[in-house]
């Protein structure tokens, strides 16, 4: 049996590196929090998608009196242990730690029993005014049964007795409706910023939703359900198929309870039995029971001081004057490719692509996958405005990007109306793959193709704190064969033979495969042989095997795995030659990347897709090679170079399973990959000027 990591632990072990930036002293008070809300954000979705998908597994498996259940039921067990000390860690850091900070900054979140006279007058005339009327306090009767419980909605749980009658208890449920804020800031007192937690403002006021009653207990409480939608793709319309699963996505079957950790037995019981999850599903929270909701207070508190210091990017893109035609920007697309690398590089030069493509009169089509790209999209408004120019406007739209599927059948809607040709990739597989093609007609009528293809989404808004790769190319070995993806895509002929793109679900994985296992023929012929890949996740059972072979043919193997990774690595006649990092820093490292020596004649690939089965069987996606030898070197240099250097932000996976975090000899000044290649690529003081910063 091959010796593997468990994934849920391995993803809970990603959130405490993540977790452990707001203990290093070089990480800002605000940034601290910030991190603490990713952390809160990350371990709701596991619950929502992952829990919720082995909680089924395992429910299957129990009915059919499967001999692989128990084991499935201990691993769910051990994850939770593991959660549960996270939680419990993540919440002591908060209180002990973060608040502390930030209060002698003169941030201070205010608590209830910190609140002075003044204070408590405010917070009850706020309640009064803006909370209250809103509220709609249940009480639990045969004609007042349990209220919907949404997911992750927060809600009060409280126990009463009547004044007028001794010993008479009734339990009340109180929902608090997401259009309140969650984060609310007091009257400031000279220097200091003064807020509150809405929660706090609740349980201050709460006695007053339930007049003639006293409160004898009450607690907070939060529900997170499975939020994973199934569609039928046989569906003759899929969106309104998708937009009906939407409506009940709230209301999926429960995986986690969250209540304050001084709750009573009898209270949790209530609770637990109503929601029908087990014990160990039972959260107890010292503190608010959503940090993620925090997030209120990064944003409110704007103290420049507190946080990363501001980069502005270099203008990546073809230097050309702010007065050149749309064509100047194929014409130096013509001469060479280009390489981007953002947030170093400004993600204006896609946008610059794509403004050029719609201003140009000679480019007659356009055609791109969009997967994540935010409510508000440039790109998608240059799309738009490309269809009303009458120009051929095809999107390849992946509804079911999970949690963007309302946003994305928004942009369907508006596209369709506009009149683009929209689809919704192929029956059975997500399209992830990113690539934007641009059709122009040039001399004697000739077509050129121009593309990018990139390892993250078309969304400038996370290109600016998530680590991407992306290539400008008019090379027609490569825009050929987009062009081809994309025929198969929209006309649903047969997958055409491709050269040199790698693509999933027909050539990613026995290419990848053939590739690994290439470096292992060469290792034992004595030649050059090496692996590199920076990916976030490394789960795919028949790649790891694959590496495990490579490994002890002598293949020196780097693994750069941002989250989950269940490979075992120096483990003695499997994986002793393989060395996994991962690095966590102010960036989220997103891109991927794939280097194999092959004999003196290296191949780099950049890439949309993890090594996750999902990416290589149930998905569309692209790995492109590079090209150009200069910028070849240029992305081994960014991409695994100074990775494997840095002893600032860099994780080192052990043998056990746990991670190290790697640090510089003390005569040794730290090595930053993050900081390196921000201040490479930082804009020149001209710029920032111009752009007032």
């Amino acid at each position: 049996m091959l010796p593997l990591i468990n994934r849920e632990r391995s993803l809970l072990a990603f959130n405490e590196r993540v977790l452990a930036q707001c203990e290093l002293p070089w990480t800002p008070p605000l940034e601290k929090l910030r991190y603490m809300t990713i952390v809160s954000s990350n371990i709701d979705e596991l619950f929502e998608v992952r829990i919720a998908e082995l909680n089924q597994k395992l429910d299957a498996l129990e009915a059919e009196g499967s001999s692989a259940a128990p084991k499935l039921r201990q691993d769910l067990l051990e994850v939770a242990d593991h959660a549960h000390k996270l939680v419990a860690k993540q919440s002591h850091i908060l209180g002990e730690k973060v608040l502390p900070e930030l209060a002698t900054h003169g941030i201070v979140l205010v608590r209830d029993a910190q609140l002075t006279l003044a204070q408590r007058r405010w917070v009850a005339a706020t309640f009064k005014r803006e909370v209250a009327p809103v509220l709609t306090p249940i009480g639990l009767d045969s004609a007042h049964p349990f209220p919907t419980v949404a997911n992750k909605g927060l809600h009060y749980i409280v126990e009463l007795i009547a004044n007028r009658r001794k010993g008479e208890h009734s339990v009340a449920i109180v929902k608090v409706p997401r259009t309140l804020p969650r984060v609310l800031e007091m009257p400031r007192q000279g220097q200091t910023r003064n807020f509150v937690l809405l929660s706090t403002v609740m349980q201050s006021q709460l006695a007053t939703l339930f007049p003639g009653r006293s409160i004898a207990e009450f607690s907070q409480f939060r529900v997170t359900r499975d939020s994973d939608l199934w569609v039928d793709e046989e569906e003759t319309d899929l969106r309104r198929a998708l937009t009906g699963q939407l409506r009940r996505r709230p209301f999926g079957q429960p995986v986690r309870l969250e209540i304050n950790a001084d709750c009573s037995a009898s209270m949790v019981e209530l609770l637990r039995l109503q929601f029908k999850i087990e014990q160990h599903e039972v959260y107890r929270i010292d503190g608010p029971v959503n940090l993620a909701r925090l997030q209120a207070l990064y944003d409110l508190a704007e103290v420049p001081a507190l946080r990363f210091p501001p980069v502005s990017p270099s203008r990546s893109g073809p230097p050309l004057r702010a007065d050149a035609p749309a064509a100047a920007f194929f014409e130096a697309m013509q001469r060479e490719d280009m390489l981007l690398h953002h947030p170093y590089q400004s993600f204006d030069a896609v946008v610059d692509f794509l403004r050029a493509a719609v201003n140009d009169p000679d480019v007659i089509a356009i055609k791109q996958t969009i997967y994540r790209t935010g409510s508000k999209s440039v790109l998608m408004d240059l799309l738009l405005e490309a269809v009303r120019r009458g120009k051929e406007v095809t999107v390849v739209l992946e509804l079911k990007a999970r949690f963007d599927e309302e946003t994305n059948i928004n942009w369907a809607e508006k596209l369709e109306l506009a009149g683009a040709h929209v689809v919704y990739g192929l029956v059975g597989l997500k399209t992830h793959a990113k690539m934007l093609l641009v059709l122009r007609r040039e001399r004697a009528g000739r077509i050129r193709a121009y593309a990018h293809i990139g390892t993250g989404n078309y969304n400038p808004g996370t290109a600016r704190f998530y680590t991407d790769f992306g290539l400008l190319t008019s090379k027609s070995a490569l825009t050929d064969e987009v062009a081809a993806i994309f025929h198969h895509l929209t006309s649903l002929t047969h997958p055409p033979k491709l050269k040199h793109l790698w693509w999933s679900p027909h050539t990613m994985r026995s290419e990848l495969l053939a590739a690994i296992d290439r470096e292992a023929a060469n290792a034992r012929s004595g030649l050059p042989a090496r692996i590199m890949a920076k990916i976030n996740t490394l789960s795919d059972e028949a790649v790891i095997e694959a590496l495990y072979r490579a490994s002890e043919a002598g293949v020196k193997i780097d693994l750069i795995v941002r989250g989950a990774c269940c490979l075992a690595p120096d483990q003695p006649g499997v994986s002793s030659n393989v060395r996994v990092r991962s690095i966590v820093g102010r960036y989220l490292e997103h891109s991927r990347v794939y280097y194999f020596e092959n004999n003196g004649d290296a191949k780099v690939y950049l890439s949309s897709a993890d090594w996750m089965s999902r990416n290589l069987d149930r998905r569309v996606e692209v790995a492109t090679p590079v090209l150009d030898p200069v910028l070849r070197a240029r992305v081994v240099r960014e991409a695994f170079e100074l990775a494997l250097k840095d002893t600032r932000d860099a994780w080192e996976l052990l043998r056990s399973g746990a991670f190290k975090l790697l640090r510089a000899r003390a005569s040794e000044p730290p090595v930053s990959m993050q900081a390196i290649l921000t201040q490479q690529w930082a804009a020149p003081a001209s710029h920032l000027e111009e752009n007032g910063e």
